[in-house]
């Protein structure tokens, strides 16, 4: 049986945060990060650093943010819908644009599908245009005067036909010009990846949905069956008579965990692992902040249960209601979330501002912890280009003394 400990453990290796890096980064980790975790979840709020670059820096630490931007371009990663909008592996990409039924239930597509109905003519004429004239971005399209704004957070018309298409799979993003989407022919697109598209390659639905229930179980380490499908947002639920097939087959191993009512599953690819796992031999040493939308927590379900951390992400949250802060990083230490932090980046004077931090009950701002706290902080703070720190309140008080001393001798 794995205790909870050595599940957190594995989770954390299979995602790429059980221990630092070895190595400085280099531009093939950024594919190969993204690979591992099978998706990289797109969002646009920059308080801190925009989503994706974040979850990167979790794993990869100091690498340059351009190596994302380089690498789709390059057509070496993606984008398209899967858990979201994601980033994924090139190679991946069959996968995603197969399997049609697992497509239609998403609520981009949904949505995608009605506007198309609805707008017919304007979207096809914006087809066509692309067609004729090349990429585009929603910035080539200025707001028509006294339209008013409704809709996908406000957007023009021409943004909303835009992502509509790409919704659909008629456009892709061809890359980003300052995290802004430049759209192509999906042909187009896909004619530049690297590894190459293979259009004759078209998966059943049934048997996307195997892939997906096999790579999420990958990128999850070890998981319960009820968290399955919302790795890639599918319906309906996986359950245990679902897997029972791949655990027979070999492709999935089930194993017990401490507390657990339902069995572990843990994809054959990481047996030696388990294995490792088992023997007490995988050490959780990493400290560093995630993104809300990090993979380890983007499930506050699992989250709860792996971590007993409870999460909301609050910057939907009117300011009055808000317990710890508009965009808070959960913060993982040696395979535990122990505390959250509210920040904020202040490029043009290169000022980390960290408006809050606070520590889980029962967690002991020991020295070890503070200095492991501190240090990440500080690495992220340098890798936005804000390396001066300045801290707001603190909880517990007296953490704040420690870390700023802390950073006074770093």
């Amino acid at each position: 049986m794995l205790s909870l400990a050595q599940a957190r453990a594995l989770q954390l290796s299979a995602q790429g945060l059980l221990q630092a890096p070895r190595r400085r980064p280099r531009r093939d980790d950024v594919v190969a990060a993204v690979a591992r975790m099978r998706l990289l979840q797109i969002d646009t709020i920059h308080v801190v650093a925009r989503s994706p670059y974040l979850v990167l820096h979790s794993r990869l630490g100091d690498y340059p943010a351009a190596w994302l931007d380089e690498a789709l371009a390059q057509g070496r990663l993606a984008e398209c819908w899967a858990h979201e909008a994601c980033f994924v592996s090139a190679t991946d990409v069959a996968w995603h644009r197969g399997g049609h039924d697992h497509r239609a239930h998403h609520w981009a597509h949904r949505h995608a599908a009605r506007m198309h109905r609805e707008q017919r003519a304007d979207m096809d004429a914006l087809l066509q245009s692309i067609r004729a004239s090349g990429p585009v971005r929603a910035a080539d399209f200025s707001r028509r005067a006294g339209v008013a704004k409704a809709g996908w957070w406000e957007w023009k018309p021409e943004k909303r036909w835009l992502e509509a298409w790409f919704a659909l799979g008629e456009l892709m993003v061809a890359r980003r010009d300052n995290f802004q989407r430049v759209y192509d022919l999906a042909e187009n697109v896909l004619a530049r990846l690297e590894p190459p598209f293979d259009p004759a390659f078209a998966p059943s639905a049934a048997q996307q949905r195997e892939r997906f229930i096999l790579d999420s179980v990958r990128a999850l380490g070890v998981t319960q069956a009820a968290w399955v499908a919302d790795y890639f947002r599918l319906k309906p639920k996986v359950g245990e008579r679902e897997l029972a097939p791949l655990v027979a087959s070999g492709e999935l191993l089930a194993v017990p965990v401490e507390g657990w009512p339902t069995p572990g599953y843990v994809h054959r690819d990481h047996a030696a692992t388990l294995a490792q796992a088992l023997a007490g031999r995988l050490r959780a040493t990493r400290t560093v902040l995630l993104s809300p939308f990090d993979p380890l927590v983007w499930d506050r379900a699992r989250a709860h249960a792996m971590f007993g951390f409870e999460y909301t992400i609050e910057c939907y949250t009117p300011a009055p209601k808000r317990r710890y802060g508009y965009f808070v990083l959960p913060i993982l230490h040696r395979g535990r979330l122990v505390g959250r932090l509210d920040a904020k980046a202040h490029r043009d004077i290169g000022v980390f501002e960290v408006k809050a931090v606070f520590l889980e009950p029962g967690v002991s701002p020991q020295p070890a912890l503070v200095q492991a706290v501190a240090a990440a902080i500080a690495d992220t703070a340098r890798w936005h280009g804000t390396p001066e720190i300045r801290l707001g309140r603190t909880s517990p008080a007296a953490l704040a003394r420690p870390l700023r001393a802390a950073w006074s001798a770093g």
